[in-house]
């Protein structure tokens, strides 16, 4: 091999994994979804001020969403190989541009007709707060726990209800519930009032989907003989699988600092979501 063929090999090469940098990816991914909730409440709060509708609301900042998506579509499209790729690396380049860039279509056509309800749901989260007088200082209590902000009872009771998502009970590898804080604490404040229908819809729009992954990888399957994707069947996975689908990366920032990502990682793996954060091939 000629050291000019060697050296545009290595000018070609990717650089290698480095764990740091990933992490500090994946803070800087949450950072920007933070600062694009509050962003959006503040939306919603000056739209609702102004008189408009929750309907034509969800609709003006799923269009704004929706055209970010696109503005990171045609910046993709347009990008080129390094200069002094081989024609392989090219093209093998141009394949994986072409892939991303149909994939961000994809999310840009969903992202401008889904969303609906989040306007409305940010009022309900609002209003009860804003609606509530001060107590009198004689009627303060001096120590008052918050409220739960869902109820964990209710959201298993609605997973229940849909039993195509899930292994009987005697076939599950944990007790209810052992996973749902963590999933839960990934359901954004603008989210919460109605979630355990939403999940519920989540479920029915998946069906056929949830039914073959339980198949496939549950309880009694050939991968789960081998001791991997205990989560596959649990009534606290449909959340984690509603999230996966809905806010990946706060899920994983969630997850990763609450739980074992083997467990994340084996379901994202067999769920097969649009967005993967996990580095499993």
């Amino acid at each position: 091999m000629s050291a000019d063929h060697t050296e545009q090999r290595a000018g070609s090469a990717l650089p290698p994994y480095d764990p740091v940098a990933s992490g500090q990816e994946l803070a800087r991914i949450g950072h920007h979804q933070r600062q694009a909730i509050e962003g959006r409440s503040l939306v919603f709060r000056a739209l609702a001020a102004a008189g408009v509708g929750h309907e034509q609301a969800d609709a003006i900042v799923a269009q704004v969403e929706a055209g970010a998506v696109a503005g990171a579509h045609a910046w993709i499209s347009e990008s080129s190989a390094p200069h002094g790729s081989d024609a392989r690396f090219e093209d093998g380049w141009h394949e994986g541009v072409r892939d991303v860039a149909r994939l961000l279509l994809r999310i840009a056509d969903n992202t401008a007709t889904t969303g609906r309800g989040l306007a409305a749901s940010h009022a309900l989260f609002l209003n009860p707060v804003q609606r509530q007088p001060a107590p009198a200082p004689q009627d303060t209590p001096k120590e008052t726990a918050p409220a739960p902000a869902l109820d964990p009872a209710a959201v298993l009771a609605a997973a229940e209800r849909c039993p195509w998502a899930l292994a009987p009970p005697a076939e599950r590898h944990w007790p209810d519930g052992s996973f749902l804080d963590t999933a839960l604490s990934a359901v954004r404040p603008e989210e919460q009032a109605g979630y355990a229908e939403r999940l519920q819809a989540f479920a029915v729009q998946h069906r056929t989907r949830l039914e073959d992954l339980l198949r496939a990888y549950g309880p009694g399957s050939t991968p789960a003989s081998h001791g991997r994707y205990a989560l596959v069947g649990q009534p606290e996975t449909l959340v984690i699988l509603e999230r996966m689908e809905t806010a990946p990366f706060l899920l994983r920032g969630t997850w990763d600092d609450e739980e074992e990502e083997i467990y994340l990682d084996d379901l994202e793996f067999a769920w097969g979501p649009h967005t993967r954060l996990s580095r499993r091939p």
